[in-house]
């Protein structure tokens, strides 16, 4: 089960390089993802799942557009 994956800003030295058909397991959450992924928790500020806002419990499903955006700054 396939997902699209994109990791924003200073996550995105993080993105794996087959993030346009990253391979999923039964069941796999957001959470997870991000644990297997190895990006530190503190650095998510936000997650998309198919262009809305989704809580870090989220089961993921086959075909998913997952979007992770790092704590932004600016001025």
């Amino acid at each position: 089960m396939p997902i699209e994956l994109r990791c924003f800003a200073t996550l995105a030295p993080l993105t794996p390089s087959n993030a346009n058909a990253l391979p999923i397991g039964p069941g796999e959450t957001v959470n997870a993802l991000i644990d297997r992924l190895g990006i530190p928790r503190e650095e998510v500020k936000i997650v998309f799942v198919n262009g809305t806002a989704a809580d870090l419990d989220r089961v993921l499903a086959d075909g998913d557009r997952v979007g992770i955006f790092p704590p932004v700054g600016g001025g």
